[in-house]
This record gives C-alpha cells, sequence and structure tokens, in this order.
C-alpha cells in the first residue's frame, strides 16, 4: 500500500488489494501540470474486467448511527458534498483519458454505529472500523448535484436523491 495516512483511502486500496483488482494509487504529494495550468489529482486508476476502467476520487465521511434520533441524523447521514475544485480538475481528466474510462466519485463512508443498523448491504472492515463503499460516476453527481455553500465553493447531490442513485463500489466492480 501507499502510507497515504488517509484512513478512507487506505481502507478503499486495502479493499481493492483483497479482492484482487489491479489499480494504481496515485501519490498526492506529485502534482500534475499540463502546460500552465495544474489539474487537481484523483486517488486510484482502477482497472476493469468488464466495462470502462475507472478513474476513483475517494471522498471520505462519517456516517452517523441511524439508530440514532435526532437532528445530527439529519444532517449527516449521506453526506456527499465536493468542491468545484474537484468538479473542474475530475472533468479534466474525463477528457484527458476519454471514453475508455470514467471518473467514478466513490464515498468512503466510515461507520460511526453498529453495522447491523446502516443501511448498507455491504461493508468492508479494516483497522478495526467499518467502511461503506458508495459509488456514482460523475455525470450522474453532476445531473443531480446542487450549489451547497458559495463561500466554500461546494456543491452536493440531496441526500435522499444520492441515497437512492450511488451503488456499492462492489457492484460497479462486478465483485458482488
Amino acid at each position: 500500500m501507499t502510507g497515504r495516512r488517509i484512513h478512507y483511502e487506505d481502507a478503499f486500496e486495502d479493499f481493492l488489494r483483497t479482492q484482487g483488482i489491479p489499480y494504481v494509487a496515485v501519490d498526492d504529494d506529485k502534482q500534475t501540470i499540463f502546460g500552465k495550468a495544474s489539474i487537481k489529482s484523483f486517488d486510484f486508476v482502477v482497472y476493469s474486467h468488464e466495462g470502462p476502467n475507472l478513474i476513483v476520487d475517494i471522498k471520505g465521511r462519517k456516517f452517523p448511527d441511524v439508530a440514532t434520533a435526532g437532528a445530527k441524523r439529519s444532517t449527516r447521514a449521506w453526506e456527499n458534498w465536493i468542491t468545484r475544485q474537484d468538479l473542474d480538475g475530475l472533468t479534466r481528466w474525463q477528457d484527458i483519458f476519454g471514453s475508455d474510462f470514467q471518473v467514478v466519485l466513490v464515498f468512503a463512508y466510515w461507520l460511526q454505529g453498529k453495522v447491523n443498523t446502516s443501511p448498507f448491504d455491504d461493508v468492508y472492515f479494516y483497522n478495526n472500523s467499518y467502511y461503506a463503499f458508495m459509488a456514482m460516476p460523475l455525470s450522474a453527481y453532476v445531473s443531480f448535484a446542487q450549489p451547497r455553500s458559495e463561500k466554500w465553493q461546494t456543491i452536493a447531490v440531496p441526500s435522499r436523491i444520492f441515497a437512492d442513485n450511488a451503488v456499492d463500489i462492489r457492484r460497479m466492480l462486478n465483485v458482488l
């Protein structure tokens, strides 16, 4: 593994490795520059046996204990915001890699409650924590996204729409 020090990315990389899925981890410390423009990096190139290869950007988020009632549950469950810089960079990468690749956002949810109370069919155990890897192609994400914060230049898909349309990465990689 690359020793990223970001547990969400480490957990996803461990998942890929244990499933025998070929991938290349991108070193975040190396900034890629095309001409005079700098492009925000992504996290993994994942090679598919069927369908397009994936350009994956991991977005780590805590997923609250859904068994706990209260306002916290509704404001943090299915959190999926990205920055406009993420969107711009990933759109450029899609253009660079072309139609043999598909840019995918993978929200690595770190489960804060009991696994059996979570809404996820499959979870992954890594380093004494449970994660759910929910994926959405960038093109679908953009079609549902709305502005979240003008100040922070973020966008997000409404939680219910995201929950209904994101898929477990296992399904996208055909490793169910």
